[in-house]
């Protein structure tokens, strides 16, 4: 039998890493909790989860190495999956909280979610949106990633956010859903693939991601 791709899950102090790691084995992968940069170097792929402030993540990641050791491992085309605050790190800095600078691996910027919709074709009036945006959304698949072949065109993810990515480039942007306005809810290039939604609080449809990635793992 062929061993599990081994995925470094990676700690910033955000999340809750069980769920995460249960959610990774269920789909055929061997996680590993890491927190320190040597940790990362046994592993197959990278996984970096997370539900809290850009800020303090980022800080985390700094103070323990952990953004240098990202940036080497994913230069060294290793297979990188970002969940939620996972996805926004990627990207150049963050306006929450005062801001915060990124990994800088994706040209972007990660701002607050419209707290209002535009009132339509008939000017009515602008409708007021609830944020954090909080629960199930439909995200529409488009773009040529590898890890997409395994997936439909369309699935339903459970999101918990009140921030989104605005990639510089639209061709890094291969996942959309709409709050008030559509944004990214997946990004991907080369060896990156993040969500901003959470698998592991997705049933099904999680998991059905959680095995493409696995899949592509061991491609």
């Amino acid at each position: 039998m062929a061993a599990l791709p081994r995925v470094a899950v990676v700690d910033t102090g955000a999340c809750n890493l069980r769920s995460v790691a249960k959610a990774l084995a269920r789909s055929g992968c061997q996680p590993l909790l890491c927190a320190d940069a040597a940790s990362l170097q046994s592993a197959d792929a990278l996984l970096l989860p997370g539900v809290s402030a850009f800020p303090s993540a980022a800080r985390e990641l700094k103070k323990t190495g952990l953004d240098r050791a990202l940036r080497d491992a994913i230069a060294s085309g290793r297979p990188y999956l970002g969940l939620c605050l996972g996805l926004q790190l990627l990207f150049d800095e963050s306006n929450e909280h005062g801001g915060a600078m990124g990994l800088g691996l994706l040209p972007g910027v990660v701002r607050r979610l419209p707290e209002r919709a535009n009132g339509g074709a008939n000017g009515g009036e602008a409708l007021k949106l609830r944020v954090p945006h909080i629960g199930w959304n439909l995200v529409r698949w488009h773009g040529a990633h590898p890890l997409l072949e395994a997936l439909p065109d369309e699935d339903t993810y459970y999101f918990v956010h009140s921030f989104c990515a605005r990639p510089a480039d639209a061709s890094d942007q291969v996942g959309t859903t709409e709050h008030g306005e559509p944004f990214a809810a997946a990004v991907a290039r080369d060896n990156m693939f993040a969500v901003q939604f959470h698998p592991e609080k997705s049933q099904a449809a999680g998991l059905r991601l959680l095995e493409a990635f696995a899949g592509w793992v061991r491609a």
